[in-house]
């Protein structure tokens, strides 16, 4: 006797039966849960960084200060407008992926196909960039001096400003140098030698009577502390025990290392969600171009990565006014 196969009518859906959660489809339902659990995981990196900060509120780098950088305007202080143009070009690029979204509704295979383009182009620029702002953090631009309980000391001339180390330093004759692994007795690996020592700086610095020194305790007019030259002197003569270029997970020339572990750890995992978000457009991209979505009658699979993709950008949104703005 033959056995007869029973249609129940829930054939090729996933969730089975008549109803779906929501009125989403399984695919979508994941992703929501998927950006639900990040925003947990984001929401908790945010509150350790406001802790620490509030911890070390009076020390806390000014933002306005560290991020001056502009690509192709070397020395020209420009606070924050290259982390503008940054969240920007990452909100217009969310702008570009709604209507990519909306051409798939209406099954428009060549605007899904430029929108999502622009939207690859935005997040490729935002890597990019997040990148050479990195690069200039860890290289520093000033340099300072570390004391003995591991507070930064900056300098600063007599209108204020800051004032880098190879402005001023003395060229000393010395003996450094920085063996390789095949040299050393006791190697351990460590980041790039500072350009100039401790003497060095101290030497310039007795040299260039319009010097002071500038802490990173902060008044309560929010700026920081600028020492007489008395003060100045004995502070770099009798606290002093190293310079600092850029930042790095143990030494940060702009104040508390604990802003540069969240400042690398933050951005750093955000930037790895952009780029993992630029991976999976390119994808759906060649998709799109190979008509993969045009046969199936749907373009679920573009709306999918467009809600990581918006995900992406709010996150961004916390980040910029968390870490750059307050």
């Amino acid at each position: 006797m033959d056995a007869t196969a029973v249609k129940t009518g829930t054939e090729g859906k996933i969730w089975g039966g008549d109803n779906e959660p929501l009125k989403a489809s399984y695919g979508k339902m994941m992703m929501w849960f998927f950006i639900l659990s990040d925003a947990l995981t984001f929401s908790g990196f945010l509150a350790a960084y406001g802790f620490s900060r509030f911890k070390f509120v009076n020390q806390w780098p000014i933002a306005d200060e560290v991020f001056t950088h502009f690509p192709f305007l070397h020395g020209v202080d420009a606070p924050m407008y290259y982390v503008a143009l940054m969240t920007f070009i990452l909100i217009f690029s969310s702008v570009t992926m709604v209507l990519a979204v909306d051409a798939g509704h209406h099954m428009k295979k060549n605007k899904v196909i430029w929108y999502m383009f622009f939207t690859i182009i935005g997040g490729v620029i935002f890597v990019g960039s997040q990148a050479w702002e990195w690069s200039n953090f860890i290289s520093g631009e000033f340099g300072a001096v570390e004391t003995k309980g591991g507070k930064i000391l900056q300098f600063v001339n007599a209108e204020g400003e800051q004032v880098a180390l190879e402005s001023f330093a003395a060229s000393l004759p010395n003996d450094r140098t920085r063996l390789t692994r095949n040299e050393a007795l006791w190697y351990e690996s460590e980041s790039s030698m500072p350009d100039y020592d401790l003497a060095e700086v101290v030497e310039g610095f007795k040299a260039n009577p319009d010097l002071l020194v500038r802490t990173q305790i902060l008044t309560e007019s929010g700026e920081k502390t600028i020492l007489s030259r008395e003060a100045s002197l004995a502070k770099l003569e009798n606290d002093a025990v190293g310079v600092v270029q850029g930042a790095n997970l143990v030494h940060n020339e702009y104040g508390p290392p604990l802003f540069a572990d969240f400042f690398f750890f933050i951005t750093g995992f955000h930037g790895f969600h952009v780029f993992s978000g630029v991976i999976i457009n390119i994808i759906i991209f060649i998709n799109v171009i190979l008509g993969t979505y045009e046969r199936r009658g749907s373009y679920e699979m573009v709306e999918k990565v467009g809600l990581y993709w918006h995900f992406v950008d709010l996150v961004w949104v916390f980040v910029f006014t968390f870490f750059y703005l307050v």
